[in-house]
């Protein structure tokens, strides 16, 4: 392995994507809570080790790491967020499992894939299980209960049976069974008598075969129907092991278990024991086992018949004869006649031809792969007719692994889950690593058609350069610049500079996209400006609906208008008298303006000359500079309202949740803790909001409660206020499956408050 780690894996959340894919380790997070000030790092890899990306996590505990069929990186929280990274660690998407979840927080979790997609299931602190089996079309299911359970379940796993998820779970010397309407107590076939209670359990990778452990270190090996046993054993061990996954290859008659503990590995099956010098990670895959460690990557898989008869030991199968006769023939001896005219005489030929190619295909070492299919080569040469599809296949076949095991791709596939896999998905993963001259050589290798090989790839590659080039466009405004009204709405999305945004969209015409993008911003001066326009722009009636649909503009413009109508009368009085102090005033504060924004360009080499004061403090608490900010704050007065929307949003932008919690603990806020709860949503960060909910005002903390997802407590406060819009606002919030009893409270709630 090319990586140089320092912590064990023990240490470590692992999570290892199935088919070669990479591997995702989460450092620190066991020492988290005993030191706040480390913050937990999550690394990617390649399956050679070599670092794909890395990011310091500042969102929630985390439970569970695990991978999507399409290799993106699943992050299960505690409080039941799950978030979506791709192999760079670049955030895609979060979704929840569910307010149920939320209020219970995840106990276990686990990630797996079947036919639907991938899928999710969650075990509560209420110990319940809920579960989505396809993350991509979210439907979450609650399973039925387990009567009398206390405690979490010893194991568990997720079953995929006739096209149905369910799930199975020990507890003690008991097997539950959970289907989408039942909850049923099942006992295995030829289960012995004094087994003992359920430690571990093991599906295979196809769902077909099911494994358990108890505490006697009795393993029983069975059908998933739990309808027939294939086999038990008893292993020495009672120890709970740290692993258990199946090892078998597709077809095969041979089934075996690999369990793991500390640094011993027993294959169950053909009591087969390894001793490994440091501690691993077991990976389960199609066809075998990888075999993680700090230095080294392994794969455990049984020898496939093609390669038992050419290779055991005084084989005389054909195709270990024709091995023989080619070596013998490269050495110029007579033995090549000998070991031919033998594999003619018995008229198989044919068959050693075909077991020296189907072994090549098993086998990773470039020399041992030539070897035979030199072999093969030799042999067809003395067959008539021979046809030849089966050998040029698996040359480029070879040609095409060989180049994705380099440690360099770092992509280790066997042949049978290459044929599995598909060359199409191969290309996809390529593309999704960025390696588009390999992938692009692979086509022109394989002569894949231009639409299904080179042209999709260069594709991928251009919108790649687009995407990484607009990561740093100072504006937004090509696509509109050269006619693409529709193309240019799509690219301000990537604008994150919203005093940049927000003039493009008004420039197109866009007015009410432009309100609702500066409303989200907190910026009052944009709302402000977005909202004079769109009075001069449509009618009065049209206008006032406008606002009636943004509760803030409408909110700000109310606020606008009073405070003109009670100044009107002394500003006519004043103006004469107070227009050259007033105009020399701003001339002096421009004045002092640029000399600052010149020091700091100075300073900090950066362009802050052509910014407005507000972008300027923004800018300043973006890079991480906030005395020269408070500096700007205190020198040009700004409003302390303003200047607080200003640093939080700026901070949340930035990700550095630690310093707004402690400029949120510095004085009282001025504009209450809503716009942090705000803020740390609108940053998929529920973690941090649901800081600052219990410190919102009595009025706020509905909507505080419902934004942080706890419709329980926000239920509580509608009741408190005894407030019948507040409750019918929790309730529209509220889902039939996972919600009921709080919408049954506030039914209740509501009721009694209609009869007084």
């Amino acid at each position: 392995m090319e990586w140089s780690l320092k912590e064990d894996l023990r240490d470590c959340l692992v999570a290892a994507a199935p088919y070669g894919g990479p591997i995702a380790l989460l450092k620190n997070n066991a020492r988290k809570e005993k030191s706040p000030g480390v913050r937990p790092l999550l690394e990617i890899y390649s399956a050679s080790g070599l670092l794909l990306a890395s990011i310091p996590w500042k969102s929630g505990q985390l439970v569970q790491l695990g991978w999507t069929a399409s290799e993106d990186l699943l992050c299960i929280q505690e409080d039941g967020t799950i978030l979506v990274y791709n192999l760079f660690c670049e955030f895609k998407r979060h979704f929840s499992m569910g307010n149920e979840v939320l209020q219970n927080h995840v106990l276990e979790a686990k990630v797996f894939h079947t036919e639907y997609g991938t899928g999710v299931a969650i075990l509560t602190g209420a110990h319940r299980f809920s579960l989505t089996t396809n993350i991509d079309d979210l439907k979450l299911r609650r399973m039925p209960e387990v009567p009398g359970l206390q405690k979490p379940p010893s194991c568990w796993a997720v079953l995929s049976q006739d096209r149905v998820t369910i799930i199975l779970l020990a507890v003690g010397q008991d097997l539950y069974l959970l289907d989408n309407t039942s909850c049923s107590v099942v006992t295995p076939p030829g289960m012995s008598p004094s087994a003992g209670a359920y430690l571990q359990m093991a599906v295979s990778f196809n769902y077909r075969c099911l494994a358990l452990f108890t505490d006697t270190g009795y393993i029983w090996m069975g059908l998933a129907t739990l309808k027939e046993k294939l086999c038990e054993f008893n292993s020495s061990i009672r120890s709970p092991p740290k692993q258990m996954v199946w090892c078998m290859r597709p077809q095969s008659r041979q089934r075996a278990v690999v369990v793991a503990w500390d640094r011993q590995l027993m294959v169950v099956g053909n009591s087969t024991e390894f001793v490994l010098d440091e501690d691993s990670y077991l990976v389960p895959e199609l066809d075998g086992v990888r075999i993680l460690s700090r230095t080294s990557h392994e794969f455990l898989h049984e020898i496939p018949e093609a390669s038992q008869e050419i290779f055991k030991i005084a084989s005389m199968a054909p195709g270990a004869l024709l091995l023989e006769a080619q070596k013998e023939y490269e050495k110029e001896s007579q033995k090549a006649d000998e070991y031919l005219r033998e594999i003619k005489d018995q008229k198989l030929l044919p068959e050693a031809v075909s077991q020296c190619i189907e072994a090549a295909g098993y086998e990773h070492e470039p020399d041992t792969q030539k070897s035979l299919l030199r072999a093969a080569s030799f042999g067809k040469c003395f067959i008539d007719k021979f046809p030849a599809e089966s050998f040029v296949h698996m040359c480029q076949d070879l040609r095409v692994l060989n180049a994705i095991r380099d440690y360099q791709i770092g992509i280790p596939l066997t042949f049978t889950q290459y044929k599995r896999l598909t060359i199409e998905v191969l290309l996809d993963r390529l593309v999704l690593r960025r390696l588009y001259p390999l992938a692009i050589r692979i086509c022109e290798y394989l002569r894949l058609s231009e639409i299904q090989g080179v042209s999709r790839i260069l594709a991928h590659w251009a919108c790649y350069k687009v995407r990484r080039q607009l990561g740093g466009w100072p504006s937004r405004s090509l696509g509109w610049g050269w006619g693409r009204s529709g193309w240019a709405v799509v690219l301000l999305e990537y604008e994150p500079r919203s005093g940049e945004q927000v003039p493009l969209l008004l420039k197109m015409k866009r007015s009410k996209l432009a309100l609702s993008k500066a409303i989200e911003s907190g910026d009052t001066d944009l709302v402000y400006t977005v909202v004079l326009l769109l009075k001069n722009e449509l009618n009065r009636g049209t206008f006032f609906m406008t606002l009636q649909n943004q509760p803030v503009a409408l909110s700000l413009y109310r606020q606008r208008i009073e405070g003109r109508v009670g100044a009107l009368q002394n500003a006519l009085d004043e103006y004469y008298k107070a227009k050259n102090e007033f105009a020399a005033k701003a001339t002096e504060d421009q004045i002092k303006l640029l000399r600052l924004q010149r020091h700091l360009q100075e300073d900090f080499d950066k362009p802050y000359l052509d910014l407005s004061l507000h972008d300027t403090v923004s800018n300043l608490i973006l890079d991480g500079h906030h005395k020269r900010a408070e500096q700007l704050y205190r020198e040009f007065k700004i409003p302390d309202k303003r200047y607080w929307w200003l640093k939080i949003s700026a901070l949340a932008n930035r990700g550095d949740w630690e310093e707004m919690e402690k400029f949120s603990k510095s004085k009282k806020s001025p504009i209450g803790y809503l716009p942090f709860v705000e803020i740390s949503v609108k940053h998929h960060n529920r973690y941090e909001a649901k800081k600052y909910a219990p410190r919102v005002t009595p009025e706020q903390r509905v909507k505080a409660f419902v934004l942080v997802g706890d419709l329980d407590q926000a239920a509580d406060a509608a009741i408190e206020h005894k407030n019948e819009t507040e409750m019918n606002f929790v309730l529209s919030k509220c889902t039939a499956s996972t919600d009921a009893a709080v919408a049954e409270k506030l039914n209740r709630a509501r009721a009694q408050l209609l009869k007084k």
